[in-house]
């Protein structure tokens, strides 16, 4: 297989060592979470804890597609990082991504970024209501939407797992993770606001983010309530059908 690869240049002396973490990707590392789709793996790179992640091979059009037409996950990811560090938002420090490819399909990517030891993600913040300063990190984070917003960022998978929290007597430092769905474009009210359908089943935290969003852009804040949650409402409500949806093809392929 043909290999390609792009390295950040703060890591250009240690490429022969990267190389090989990748080449054995297989048989060393600790995974890392959830491994239904995609794999993390923990390693070391001379000292420093790093993370990467081998995404899944896609499927037959996609093979294709990747290989020919579309930037694939691993590549979007890394310049997605090395953008958002230019505009100053935070995100595990991007070091390489790989791409695996035959002369004609794409098989195996791969991106790599330091590892942050981070205190939460945004899933505490819904899962647990009642978690230490619950609604100060949820205006935080708010407000760090906002900035993702004023700096044209619309990031696609704005969703509970993708973004980690680190707490500080100072106040909080907020990381995006999974970067390889975004735009960078300057987004309309309702889109901000859209932003938020993923994040939270629950009104109570829709409530908080909403009043604090409506402050930092100066809106009422019972219509951006209103637009929020009605947002929410239908994002679960597609979320379910396509969960049901997925149930029953599971129990059609055994039986």
């Amino acid at each position: 297989m043909r290999r390609s690869h792009r390295i950040h240049p703060d890591y250009l002396a240690q490429e022969e060592d990267i190389h090989k973490l990748v080449e054995t990707f297989d048989t060393r590392g600790s995974e890392i979470g959830d491994q239904d789709r995609n794999t993390l793996k923990s390693v070391d790179l001379n000292g420093q804890s790093i993370v990467i992640k081998s995404f899944r091979i896609p499927n037959l059009i996609n093979r294709i597609a990747y290989r020919f037409f579309r930037k694939s996950k691993a590549l979007r990811s890394f310049e997605h990082a090395c953008k958002l560090q230019s505009l100053g938002i935070g995100t595990p420090a991007p070091i390489a991504c790989y791409e695996f490819t035959t002369p004609f399909f794409f098989k195996r990517s791969f991106y790599i970024s330091r590892h942050v030891d981070a205190d939460l993600t945004y899933r505490n913040l819904t899962e647990d209501l009642n978690y230490p300063d619950h609604e100060k990190i949820l205006r935080a984070f708010t407000g760090f939407t906002y900035e993702l917003h004023q700096k044209g960022i619309k990031f696609l998978d704005h969703s509970p797992g993708n973004t980690l929290i680190r707490v500080f007597k100072h106040g909080y430092e907020f990381y995006l993770v999974d970067l390889n769905r975004m735009a960078f474009k300057e987004m309309k009210p309702d889109e901000r606001i859209r932003n938020f359908e993923r994040l939270t089943p629950h009104q109570s935290v829709v409530r908080i983010m909403s009043e604090e969003y409506a402050k930092l852009i100066d809106w009422d804040a019972d219509e951006v309530f209103r637009k929020m949650w009605k947002n929410t409402e239908a994002f679960q409500t597609r979320f379910h059908r396509r969960r049901r949806l997925k149930k029953r093809l599971k129990f059609w392929k055994r039986s």
